[in-house]
């Protein structure tokens, strides 16, 4: 068999045609270096089970998540064995299928079944669980018509993750905003996302902020934004352009702890204009793996003194607890194996 020619030779360049086993030998040679495997399971409605193999970890490329975009996901932190915030991930996953037009091979019971059991064939103890919902595999084009049964997938993706407690530099993003419609649920398409925060490492920053069309701050490309006011109060946008995260949601909840101690004077979602949100004592971006990132730089200017904020770590202690020793409405121990 003559050797395939490199990228970007001549027109005469040698293209293999490969058996079923060789193209398996490519894949497993990508995955064999000895490496720590960052994804130890994934689940695939197509083949009905769970894989251990990465090199088998593929989906259909006539699937219309891939070639439209249509299709919707989720994810769920495991921290120290247990599943955070499964149901309430869960829920919203739901919901962004719902509006996205895509139903459910399963009743949500039994994804909820096989999502316990995939993280618990893992051994995963402190990584994330991700998974997507899509009209499923067909042809090539734009309407669902043709694709018989939708598709559910889940990757298990072991990863450390600790508490942030360093700050970082942010920047107001020019990429176009998500409509509400699709800004809302939680979709496969994310290219604004990604040029958003690619934008935003061209720049030195580690991610970005949009603006509204009423110039109200929105969210990050893939985080929510929360700040705390001169006056001590916590405060995040509305989430009725923006995504609904869980755990904005979650530190909403837990948050008025911190009123009744006194450290807060209130919580709050409200619309924030730039300029109150660039004259704040503290910022922060908040999500599932960090849960609190605080943010010290916007454009180039300092955020309240330049530093991380009492407040900000004191919200990040309220979540970080609550991941790692929260109560069992928050926290599933994986049954594992």
């Amino acid at each position: 068999m003559m050797p395939t020619s490199e990228v970007g030779n001549a027109s005469d360049a040698y293209v293999p045609v490969y058996s079923s086993s060789e193209v398996l030998e490519k894949l497993q040679e990508k995955w064999n270096s000895g490496k720590k495997q960052p994804y130890p399971a994934m689940y695939s409605s197509i083949i009905g089970g769970i894989t251990l193999d990465p090199a088998l970890m593929v989906i259909p490329i006539d699937d219309h998540m891939v070639h439209r975009g249509h299709g919707v996901f989720d994810t769920a932190m495991i921290v120290d064995g247990y599943l955070y915030e499964l149901d309430t991930h869960l829920d919203r996953f739901l919901r962004s299928a719902s509006n996205a037009k895509i139903s459910s091979p399963f009743p949500r019971s039994t994804l909820r079944n096989i999502l316990i059991q995939l993280t618990a064939a893992s051994h995963c103890k402190k990584g994330s669980l991700r998974y997507w919902l899509s009209v499923g595999p067909g042809d090539f084009l734009l309407s669902p018509a043709g694709c018989p049964t939708p598709a559910f997938y889940a990757v298990v993706i072991d990863v450390d993750f600790s508490q942030c407690r360093e700050g970082v530099k942010v920047v107001t993003s020019t990429i176009p905003m998500k409509a509400p419609q699709f800004a809302t649920m939680k979709n496969v398409n994310y290219l604004p996302n990604v040029l958003a925060k690619m934008e935003a490492e061209e720049k030195d920053a580690f991610a970005s902020i949009w603006i509204d069309d009423k110039g109200n701050i929105a969210e990050g490309p893939n985080i929510n934004v929360a700040l705390i006011s001169k006056e001590k109060e916590l405060l995040l946008p509305f989430f009725d352009k923006i995504l609904s995260g869980c755990t904005a949601k979650r530190l909403l909840a837990l948050a008025p702890k911190l009123v009744e101690q006194g450290i807060l004077k209130s919580v709050t979602t409200r619309d924030i204009t730039v300029d109150q949100a660039k004259n704040s004592a503290e910022m922060m971006y908040v999500g599932s793996g960090l849960p609190i990132l605080p943010i010290i730089e916007w454009d180039g200017q300092p955020v309240g003194d330049g530093r991380v904020g009492e407040l900000t770590l004191a919200l990040s202690d309220l979540l970080w607890e609550d991941m790692t020793a929260g109560p069992e409405t928050q926290r599933l121990c994986v049954p594992y194996v």
